[in-house]
């Protein structure tokens, strides 16, 4: 039933901002945006070995937008867990979760970007002997 991740959805009051403060972080830039009225209502981004698409979308066209984060994190592969952190901490994030071992091969750790979305980065040694095959 599930064959793989499409888009993460984050969403935000402005998109222009957001698309720079993830270009910034990614090091790349939106591949697709789309206009409404002149400023940017959606963009999104290729992201990783498998080319994941992160997609920031306009929060009026949220379905539900909670008072706090939470909810489903979706965790994205990094090589090394806390510097990854670290590197988000000084962008300006807010930690949601501290880096934490949950296993040998998997260290999970989330923040809350400046938007009000939980981002979660993990190492996942599984991830990279799907990657190896």
């Amino acid at each position: 039933m599930l064959r793989g991740l499409t888009t993460i959805s984050f969403f935000a009051d402005d998109v222009a901002a957001a698309a720079r403060w993830y270009g910034e972080l990614l090091g790349i830039e939106p591949y697709f945006a789309r206009p409404i009225e002149g400023t940017p209502a959606y963009v999104e981004f290729r992201v990783g070995d498998y080319q994941h698409e992160l997609g920031i979308i306009d929060s009026r066209f949220a379905p539900h937008r909670p008072d706090t984060a939470g909810g489903a994190v979706a965790y994205w592969h990094v090589d090394d867990v806390e510097a990854a952190f670290e590197r988000l901490l000084s962008l300006g994030v807010t930690a949601h979760e501290k880096p934490i071992e949950r296993g040998p091969g998997f260290v999970t750790a989330s923040v809350v970007d400046p938007f009000g979305n939980v981002l979660g980065v993990m190492y996942n040694q599984h991830y990279l002997e799907v990657l190896n095959r």
